[in-house]
């Protein structure tokens, strides 16, 4: 699959949410890093050792698979539920010492949790708190508790670059579909 988003803006991307946190202090005190280590929360023990994130289309090239903390699949899209748009393989990573991961590798979509992009019916871009069905109760979520600006201000511009990219935008565009109308938007 072939992404418009270069490795070097992927990795500006990286340095500019390096900067910026959900909440003053660490967010995985609050909760005991649930979204980093819920194999021991999710409802199916047997899918446990399955928690793990599929990378943007594009984002493998920052990393070079042979990081010793990760295991990784290439599975083809057509395996999975994923925009028809898409063609050819994904990748799968799982974090093989959660929560000890290499915190500057950690995805896009980890490092923007727990805000998700959202495209309205009539193609408006906004952030949501994110609602989707977790194997783990987050705080942030369930408590509301207010997201530092500078964090939100980060992740909206970080998203708004990545659905540049027509692969990352009917991703977007699919799972807004799929969220109820009743979405918390935070901008």
């Amino acid at each position: 699959m072939k992404s418009t988003i270069l490795k070097k803006t992927y990795v500006a991307i990286y340095r500019l949410l390096d900067r910026v946190s959900p909440i003053r202090g660490d967010c995985g005190a609050l909760c005991g890093q649930a979204c980093c280590d819920c194999d021991d929360l999710a409802a199916d023990a047997s899918k446990a050792s399955d928690m793990g994130m599929y990378l943007l289309p594009g984002e493998e090239k920052v990393y070079t698979r042979r990081e010793d903390w990760l295991t990784w699949s290439v599975d083809p899209v057509e395996y999975y539920d994923f925009p028809d748009s898409w063609r050819g393989m994904v990748y799968f990573i799982k974090c093989n010492n959660a929560p000890h991961c290499v915190r500057k590798l950690r995805p896009i979509q980890c490092r923007t949790f727990p805000l998700a992009p959202h495209i309205t019916k009539s193609g408006s871009f906004h952030l949501i708190l994110n609602t989707d069905a977790l194997p783990y109760v987050c705080p942030l979520i369930t408590e509301q508790i207010p997201l530092n600006r500078s964090f939100i201000r980060a992740t909206y511009t970080v998203w708004k670059r990545l659905i540049k990219d027509p692969l990352i935008y009917d991703l977007v565009k699919m799972d807004s579909g799929r969220r109820s109308p009743n979405t918390i938007i935070v901008r």
